[in-house]
């Protein structure tokens, strides 16, 4: 069986929108709180050990990565800065902020919008802020409820139900939701279907 995501890889970095690769092909953005699994639910994903670097220091992806799916030039899986790193000079803070709200309101290969958050804290500020960007462009977006493996099965059900009727109230209807874990491989072939849909692979 064809799995597109296990072959994504490293293109660039920007830090800057001059930097961006050219505005063509599909791309899904992954967003996600310091802390809340996002870097190891791309790995996961992509069948890959350390496409996304795993950091015990919150707020290490500073800039828009870019991962390729080879040998789609404009296939790409995109790696948002994630906030909640209060060491950050607020000028930085700023600059990203500004940099990630243009990049949702401009980009035209932004085909969907995936957004990670921790099974126990989810939908923070930065969760309904990235969501709403998303909803404002009428672009699809899919929470994965991450580290689901943290709580009992009961416990994981029932709070996915509460965000689900929370992202609803807040959000409509183009808000889909999972649980997932990347340590105990759960929720992966869900995910990975509703990232390739997006990206037509």
């Amino acid at each position: 069986m064809s799995e597109p995501l296990a072959r994504a890889q490293y293109r660039l970095a920007a830090h800057t929108p001059a930097q961006l690769p050219p505005d063509a092909g599909f791309e899904v953005a992954f967003a996600g709180r310091s802390n809340a699994g996002k870097s190891s639910a791309l790995n996961a994903l992509c069948r890959q050990n350390a496409l996304a670097r795993v950091s015990k220091t919150p707020g290490r992806t500073q800039q828009l990565v870019f991962f390729q799916i080879a040998p789609h030039e404009d296939r790409h899986l995109v790696d948002l800065p994630g906030y909640g790193y209060a060491k950050v000079p607020r000028e930085l803070q700023a600059h990203w902020q500004a940099f990630v709200a243009g990049y949702f309101e401009r980009r035209q290969a932004l085909r969907g919008l995936v957004v990670v958050m921790d099974i126990r804290h989810p939908l923070k500020d930065y969760d309904r802020q990235m969501l709403g960007y998303a909803v404002q462009r009428a672009l699809p977006a899919h929470v994965l409820l991450t580290k689901a493996d943290k709580l009992s099965r009961g416990g994981a059900g029932n709070a996915l139900q509460a965000v689900r009727r929370d992202l609803k109230a807040e959000f409509g209807a183009g808000v889909g939701v999972q649980t997932f874990s990347a340590l105990a491989k759960q929720g992966l072939d869900e995910a990975r279907a509703v990232v390739e849909g997006w990206l037509g692979l």
